[in-house]
């Protein structure tokens, strides 16, 4: 049995209503914004959103535990142990878009199994698109198979990045700046929509630093299965370490040498 045969109904469910409760609030004056205690926002889209997840899990019969960003979940600074598959998700990944009225935000979903994520979703309803990838079977954009870029060289390359704000220290700020002046062309944006656009072949890389494994578990199938490479910065995949970056595999090595 195929990943997508296995989870794909699940996934595409969720991400229905996952999108129409987004919708729902998106740029309305029905959206209440509360402060967790680190200060990050989180609404009534995002709590509904993994609500009606984690009951979509349980009523569906598969055996999966769940990790989330706002009901949590164990072992969320590893791979899991329980010998359980398990759905990882973020509700809305960009709640500060989100509440912003900035269409450049989305539910996350990544199906962990033995520690390798091997189905992902990227739901983003106000761009009206979808992104997902099972092991083996490819990367598709609303349906359509995505392939990364071709380019070579740094020099015809587009780099999107965190951005760097308070969360950052002055190293990483310069070396985010060394890794975009490298480049043709940057952006600071963050969030998965730039790990994305990597899958689609619009940007050569993405990078994330203080990132949670919700915020990344589905981004790194997407863009291996579209033909790219996603690690941290030291090279290895894991989506357990806050940092993330992906590229088109051509030029990964160059880039993770420019952020060391």
């Amino acid at each position: 049995m195929g990943y997508q045969t296995e989870f794909g109904t699940l996934l595409d469910a969720i991400a229905e209503e996952a999108d129409a409760i987004a919708l729902k609030f998106f740029r309305t004056g029905d959206l209440r914004v509360d402060r967790k205690g680190d200060g990050s926002p989180v609404t009534q889209a995002d709590r509904g959103v993994e609500e009606m997840a984690r009951a979509k899990v349980s009523a569906s019969g598969l055996a999966l535990d769940v990790l989330g960003e706002e009901m949590g979940g164990e072992d969320a600074k590893a791979a899991s142990t329980s010998g359980r598959a398990r759905l990882i998700i973020d509700p809305i990944d960009g709640t500060e878009d989100f509440w912003r009225g900035i269409p450049i935000f989305g539910t996350l979903l990544g199906i962990e199994r033995d520690g390798e994520i091997v189905a992902g979703m990227a739901s983003a309803p106000a761009l009206a698109t979808r992104w997902c990838a099972y092991r083996g079977e490819g990367a598709y954009r609303n349906g359509k198979r995505i392939h990364v870029s071709s380019a070579t060289k740094m020099s015809e390359s587009m780099m999107f990045t965190t951005g760097a704000g308070p969360s950052k220290d002055g190293a990483a700020r310069a070396r985010l700046r060394k890794l975009l002046d490298a480049a043709r062309n940057g952006r600071s944006i963050g969030g998965f929509w730039q790990h994305m656009l990597v899958a689609e072949g619009s940007v050569e890389a993405a990078v994330d630093l203080t990132s949670k494994p919700w915020d990344l578990a589905p981004l790194g199938i997407i863009v291996e299965e579209a033909g790219g490479r996603s690690t941290n910065i030291a090279g290895v995949r894991t989506i357990y370490t806050g940092d993330f970056v992906s590229t088109n595999g051509k030029l990964h090595e160059e880039v993770l040498e420019l952020l060391r």
